[in-house]
């Protein structure tokens, strides 16, 4: 056995003076050192050794294996450093196209607004948006009657011993914790998803988005609620739009409007999206309601405050000329890559 070791030992040495390359380098090793090669098949054989001779067959066989293992490894070191015989890449190829992504269109329009509220000095406060019935309604001087409080508007969730537990119609229950948390002067924009139970169509959504305002100090007046509004749309529109304000109707507000632009298909001539008016809605506004101010703990003959709201989808729309609001929300990369 011995012999036939020193025999192995010498054909070993003879296979690795000829390799000179990594590829035969594998082929050494898969030929000496794998499981099937001639050293383990010679480990397979100790067995035949008789009893006073298996020590120092053994050792001669482990200092065989140890020898061939080194030997490789000096292969890979010296095989690994050596140029490639062609290269890795090929430079002749033509360059891949990198696409960059960007802001969905509704958040490039939600970071415009927040860019101009925050120039006027206002700030950017949040909310839940899973709220109860006494921030969504009743601190706003819902009327327990009143039709956006029933399951026709509102989303409510079903929770153990509690039937208040709606999804946000508006984001101003952040309005409402707003004033609670902190004496005035208050001015802050609440953007954010609000719900509703709507049928979807093409101007209207379950979904969707709001940018809300809110300034509440002494001597606040409609005059300033007008002049912040018209320097938003100039802004946000364009320095030609044409704007106007009309009397309406919210339980939170009084006095109460609407502020309408120019329609942008038809510039003011009247056409099937303004209902041939020459106008469209934007945003309702009004002089937050003494009540509400009251609810919050604000003393209304101390202060006073304006609110508005508008979609920011709809905000959109108006903006950049669109006449279907689900777009937004189809990943029609057609669509969205224009922006």
């Amino acid at each position: 056995m011995l012999d036939t070791i020193s025999t192995l030992r010498s054909q070993i040495e003879t296979d690795a003076a000829a390799v000179s390359n990594a590829a035969e380098a594998e082929a050494f090793r898969l030929k000496h050192l794998v499981r099937k090669g001639t050293i383990a098949a010679l480990f397979d054989r100790l067995r035949e050794v008789p009893k006073d001779a298996k020590r120092e067959t053994g050792q001669a066989l482990n200092d065989l294996r140890t020898s061939a293992e080194v030997t490789f490894e000096a292969m890979q070191s010296r095989f690994s450093n050596a140029p490639a015989a062609t290269p890795r890449q090929d430079v002749t190829l033509p360059g891949r196209t990198l696409y960059h992504g960007h802001e969905h269109p509704l958040r490039q329009a939600q970071g415009r607004i927040e860019e101009i509220f925050t120039r006027m000095g206002f700030s950017i406060a949040t909310g839940p948006m899973v709220e109860d019935d006494y921030h969504n309604f009743e601190a706003l001087n819902f009327a327990p009657d009143h039709p956006a409080r029933d399951m026709q508007d509102t989303f409510f969730v079903k929770m153990e011993g509690r039937d208040d537990i709606l999804l946000r119609t508006h984001t101003s229950p952040v309005q409402i914790r707003l004033m609670k948390s902190q004496k005035p002067p208050i001015r802050a924009i609440m953007p954010g998803r609000v719900f509703r139970n709507e049928a979807v169509s093409a101007r209207s959504l379950a979904e969707f988005h709001q940018v809300e305002g809110l300034y509440v100090d002494r001597g606040v007046t409609l005059a300033q609620l007008k002049g912040t509004l018209f320097e938003f749309a100039r802004a946000y529109y364009g320095s030609g739009v044409k704007m106007r304000f009309r009397n309406s109707y919210f339980p939170f507000t009084e006095p109460s409007a609407e502020m309408d632009i120019t329609c942008f298909l038809c510039n003011g001539t009247g056409c099937r999206i303004c209902k041939q008016t020459g106008w469209l809605e934007i945003l309702g506004c009004g002089m937050v309601h003494p009540r509400v101010l009251r609810n919050c703990g604000i003393d209304p003959e101390e202060y006073s405050g304006y609110a508005f709201g508008m979609g920011i989808e709809r905000s959109q729309l108006l903006r950049i000329g669109l006449d279907d609001i689900r777009l937004f929300y189809e990943n029609d990369i057609r669509m969205l890559e224009q922006f």
